[in-house]
């Protein structure tokens, strides 16, 4: 009898696995599906990856008269691609794969038998298969009780696992990190000897690799990882430089302790984990002490010059690049703020929230995970100072358009009113008036043309 727990899943294969059947060809469910129905953590939404002993040319007879689509980019790799009753499946002959030293490319050869293409994958909690259609546990390495105990091993050495595809090394800090496991002493010591034949793998596989990293629930665990292997240092070594500076104002004994800690209380956002890892990147360089103690003056700028950079390198987007890099540079702009007098004028609050732009609430986040001290007067006050700013933004928003801050006067209205043509007069017009929305909220067309006379009458006279 098929466990409850596998039901979902054998409502989605039957017809497939029937297919496979009738042609004399057994197939397997394999990968994260297998692991996280045995953990209840399938998702309906969840890709479905099979292994057969049926050819490339075979699977792509067999189930293209019946899917409601095909593609075959992977076909070269033994993969065919589907949809299949509403649900994408990529369906792969058996194969053991290996990076060649100087190559990023896999070399693949197939195999006869699933427990060859298992030995191939990259954790023992991902080698197991369900033989179709009965749901027979297929376990040649013992990746159910790895599972139990919290394991994380590889299924061959790990020196050979690595060799084969480099980019396991990095893996293997997210699969730590997400499903709580614990790495076998042995794999451990592979990557600290090894870390350094991730350089043939592709910075796009690597971002791809870390990103999934950063947004599962606790990645702490797996940060850690990376900078005490030395894995860090491949890819992103502004990371392990932190745990170098020592920090004087939070409660770590250094800034990597505090940026861990900062990365582990943001919501899984991607941009905004991001940001909490590179907020204080620029410490190390900015680094000066004087009578007052150490101090890093400007590590918000240098930081956020650091995050692009670094992102470059990663071949992260433009888009991405930008948003972080602009987080990492307005982390500090809150620490100005005062309620009452002396505190920030409306201006100054208009100001924090068109400079924040659509990041505001990511920004105001970023602001209070920064906080990690244990000083618990001073949380709460800093918890306290943020409530009011929240509590003054959202008042402005009532009363404006703050998340679209603009002139009230638009560049054609500013050059039918003076008869002048496309050129720089407009754009300091338009920053005259953008200055006094800010300043005064709200002009209204009136003013604002009143506005706009009176600094064309100056501008006029002394040109």
């Amino acid at each position: 009898m098929i466990p409850e727990r596998f039901a979902p899943l054998r409502d989605q294969t039957a017809e497939l696995a029937e297919l496979f059947a009738r042609a004399g060809k057994r197939l397997y469910l394999v990968g994260g599906v297998v692991r996280d129905v045995l953990l209840d953590r399938v998702r309906v939404e969840d890709d479905l990856d099979f292994t057969t002993d049926a050819r490339p040319d075979e699977i792509e007879a067999l189930v293209a008269p019946e899917a409601e689509a095909v593609w075959l980019q992977g076909k070269r790799f033994g993969t065919i691609g589907c949809l299949w009753r509403g649900r994408r499946c990529e369906i792969t002959t058996h194969r053991a794969e290996a990076y060649q030293p100087d190559s990023r490319k896999p070399s693949v050869e197939f195999a006869g038998a699933v427990e060859a293409d298992l030995s191939r994958r990259d954790f023992t909690v991902n080698a197991m298969a369900l033989r179709l259609p009965d749901f027979e546990l297929v376990d040649p390495f013992g990746g159910i009780a790895d599972l139990a105990a919290a394991r994380l091993r590889t299924p061959l050495a790990p020196q050979e696992s690595f060799a084969d595809d480099p980019l396991r090394m990095l893996r293997a800090a997210r699969f730590l990190a997400g499903y709580g496991l614990t790495p076998d002493d042995d794999l451990v010591r592979a990557v600290e000897r090894m870390h350094g034949r991730l350089e043939i793998v592709s910075a796009e596989r690597i971002r791809d690799e870390f990103d999934k990293l950063l947004v599962v629930e606790h990645p702490g665990p797996g940060l850690w990882f990376l900078v005490r292997t030395g894995l860090a240092d491949e890819f992103l070594p502004e990371l392990s430089a932190l745990g170098l500076e020592q920090d004087p104002i939070h409660r770590h004994k250094d800034v990597l302790a505090h940026t861990i800690a900062v990365v582990e209380n943001t919501t899984p956002d991607r941009w905004l984990r991001l940001a909490a890892l590179f907020h204080d990147v620029g410490k190390p360089k900015t680094r000066s002490i004087g009578p007052e103690g150490v101090s890093f003056h400007h590590h918000e700028v240098v930081g956020a010059r650091m995050t692009r950079d670094r992102m470059k390198a990663m071949r992260y987007s433009t888009d991405d690049i930008e948003a972080v890099s602009r987080l990492v540079e307005l982390h500090l702009r809150f620490h100005g703020y005062r309620e009452g007098d002396g505190g920030w004028t409306d201006s100054a609050v208009r100001r924090y929230a068109r400079d924040a732009g659509p990041l505001l609430d990511r920004l105001n986040e970023l602001t209070r995970c920064d906080c990690t001290t244990r000083n618990k007067r001073r949380a709460a006050e800093l918890a306290t100072r943020m409530d009011q700013l929240e509590e003054r933004i959202a008042r402005l928003r009532e009363q404006e358009s703050l998340d679209a801050l603009r002139p009230d006067l638009d560049g054609k209205q500013v050059m039918d009113h003076l008869g002048i043509r496309p050129g720089r007069a407009v754009g300091e017009a338009l920053a005259m008036l953008l200055e006094a929305r800010m300043e005064e909220g709200p002009l209204g067309e009136e003013e604002a043309y009143r506005r706009l006379d009176a600094w064309w009458a100056q501008r006029t006279s002394t040109t």
